[in-house]
């Protein structure tokens, strides 16, 4: 996606925020609960093999209907495998996040940051195509996964930057319109 394109959307984002159309703190909100729920549905599975009590099947199929409905407040509109392909880019987003901060804790700082920079490129792409910002076509154009820490990684502009940039300006949970 072209650095102008990016641009007018940021703007048409910040005038529907604005104007109180659109609230993507409460998407961005949604989208980690979303990310919390498919992690319970995956304890829910595990429980129940471990233990042998198929009960916890049916909680999993509860909390597998919950995160359905509110996987579609987020994606109303989909092509072919759109749906499943956001739904498994924020459970890996929440995954890699998960194994950084334990790496993190154990002092690993640096693959705690790799781990962190690739969980956030797959939460950016979730919102690229979440706003259609981008199509399969489009993907291939200049992806560069970066694994380095923060600071090394700005020298090079990648669609997952581009995408990360936008999602730092335009989706924030702390503002309250």
């Amino acid at each position: 996606m072209m650095e102008e394109e990016m641009q007018k959307l940021l703007i048409k984002v910040e005038k529907l925020t604005k104007d109180n159309k659109l609230d993507l703190s409460s998407d961005e909100d949604l989208s980690i609960g979303i990310m919390n729920l498919i992690s319970i549905e995956e304890h829910l599975f595990f429980t129940a093999q471990k233990t042998g009590k198929d009960s916890y099947y049916t909680l999993l199929n509860e909390v597998r209907k919950m995160r359905t409905e509110l996987m579609g407040r987020m994606i109303k509109e989909y092509e072919g495998e759109v749906w499943c392909i956001s739904k498994h880019l924020l459970s890996a987003s929440m995954r890699l996040m998960e194994v950084g901060t334990k790496q993190l804790g154990q002092g690993n700082s640096e693959d705690a940051a790799a781990l962190f920079t690739k969980s956030y490129h797959l939460y950016s792409l979730f919102w690229a195509l979440r706003w259609n910002m981008t199509t399969p076509d489009t993907l291939h154009e200049g992806i560069e996964v970066s694994v380095e820490p923060a600071p090394s990684r700005k020298k090079h502009k990648n669609m997952f930057s581009k995408f990360g940039e936008l999602v730092k300006k335009a989706v924030n949970c702390c503002k309250e319109w």
